[in-house]
């Protein structure tokens, strides 16, 4: 399912999205796919317009445009959100989790954790073998690994609202 978004680098951006872009996103939203002209019809833009106006978000980081795979059909049969402390620098250790393959989202927070780590692995074994790489890691105190067992919602249409 191509999807325009879930790819925040955790750069703040100075580029202000006004309505004319939150418009374009949401048609990106909709179909990552659709042509700049089908975009500029709907919004009321050039072809021309749209396409610099999406290279812009694009560049800026405010828009990614992926296609969104279901992990399961992939063979990816294990996923889980890790709880990690540590006592060294956060966004140094931070980096390295976000390096690793298999993470496919960090960040660092204010709670009980440091650090959330989303991992996508391909069985119980690869997962242990992460857990032991993460646990390895100098300045990591510990880790707590919460295994999905059902997603109920997954959405990527937030952000212009």
């Amino acid at each position: 399912m191509p999807s325009a978004g879930h790819g925040h680098n955790g750069n703040s951006h100075s580029a202000a999205v006004d309505e004319v872009s939150k418009a374009i996103i949401e048609q990106l939203q909709e179909d990552g796919r659709r042509s700049y002209a089908a975009i500029g019809k709907a919004i009321g833009l050039s072809e021309a317009a749209v396409r610099q106006r999406v290279q812009k978000l694009t560049d800026a980081g405010i828009v990614q445009i992926v296609a969104v795979t279901n992990p399961l059909q992939l063979g990816f049969a294990r996923q889980a959100m890790l709880g990690i402390k540590t006592a060294a620098d956060l966004l140094e250790v931070s980096d390295k989790i976000a390096a690793l393959d298999q993470v496919d989202y960090c960040l660092v927070t204010a709670g009980s954790f440091d650090i959330l780590a989303e991992v996508i692995c391909e069985n119980d074994q690869d997962l242990l073998r992460l857990v032991n790489q993460i646990r390895g890691i100098p300045g990591v105190l510990s880790t707590e690994t919460f295994m999905y067992l059902s997603l109920r919602k997954q959405e990527y249409n937030w952000g212009t609202r």
